[in-house]
């Protein structure tokens, strides 16, 4: 049974579609779109016959779903929200950092639970990188998908882009720069425009929030146990990313921060052999790789005299 999100149900029905031409036979497989989820899955999980539930979405509803799959004791996979942080070194290679920054943040127009959340940039680099950063999302275009030219659509619904705006507000209120973006395009749609703040404080509410849209805050720190502190200050930890021409030193940092997933030196991290997920308040098990198939599979020992 899959439900996918009110918003979003068209992926899901096409999805099934190729299955079925794939030689899934009807019924194995069922798409059953609602903008009633609470009180689908509600029903879905008081049924006896159902024993998992993997679930892909926001941790606030994740939550809801966990205590509600307690009461049958349902075998639960959640991939919930992130918070990344990107962390460059001063000794990092600017331009590979500038390239996985943007495939980072950017692929989907942001919209992802491991796009690039938080940028946190040695105070050495702050000002070169943001500027880069600032020059480099500025210059995509912003529109429809209709137009093959666009590079950055728009975001989900109305909702959204009035938080993430609100958060630029903020910020910029606070004294944050903005360096490029950050009002409304003067066009219909749900549009946000790529943009970059810097020397925004390390409590900053946009810090703390999971933007999922075309923003980069970017905070400076001035060693290495600060960035890991800033990086690890959040309930969230799905994907962080790590940039620095000495391996050795982003292994240790890769290491010591909290995360289920590490881009070292690479902001594309996705892959189908490896196991994907989070820790803290980003998940319980994994998706992808051997470890996802084991989701769903329950260990049986027999134990006999022969």
């Amino acid at each position: 049974m899959l439900k996918p999100a009110s918003e979003t149900p068209l992926t899901a029905l096409a999805i099934a579609d190729l299955l079925e031409q794939a030689g899934v036979p009807k019924g194995v497989v069922n798409v059953i779109p609602s903008k009633r989820s609470s009180e689908v899955v509600k029903a879905m999980l008081k049924d006896p016959r159902v024993r998992k539930l993997s679930f892909t979405g926001s941790t606030e509803v994740g939550r809801i779903l966990l205590a509600q799959a307690a009461e049958n004791v349902i075998s639960c996979s959640m991939e919930l929200g992130g918070n990344a942080p990107f962390i460059v070194l001063d000794d990092a290679d600017l331009d590979a950092a500038l390239e996985g920054a943007m495939i980072a943040k950017m692929r989907n127009t942001g919209q992802s639970c491991i796009a690039a959340n938080r940028f946190y940039v040695d105070a050495k680099v702050a000002d070169k990188f943001g500027d880069m950063l600032a020059s480099s999302m500025g210059a995509l275009p912003v529109g429809s998908g209709l137009d093959t030219n666009v590079k950055v659509g728009p975001v989900i619904n109305d909702p959204a882009r009035q938080k993430m705006l609100g958060l630029v507000q903020e910020a910029a209120g606070h004294g944050a720069r903005v360096l490029t973006g950050g009002t409304a395009p003067n066009r219909p749609g749900y549009f946000v425009p790529p943009t970059v703040l810097s020397n925004v404080a390390p409590e900053e509410h946009i810090l703390k929030e999971e933007i999922f849209g075309p923003i980069a805050p970017i905070v400076t720190f001035r060693d290495i146990d600060q960035a890991i502190g800033y990086a690890n200050k959040t309930e969230r930890g799905l994907a962080s990313y790590v940039y620095t021409r000495d391996l050795a030193k982003g292994l240790r940092v890769a290491e010591a921060i909290e995360s289920g997933m590490v881009g070292l030196n690479r902001g594309f991290i996705s892959d189908p052999a490896a196991p994907f997920g989070g820790v803290k308040q980003s998940g319980v098990g994994r998706e992808g790789s051997h470890e996802g198939l084991l989701e769903f599979l329950e260990t049986k020992y027999i134990a006999t005299n022969w």
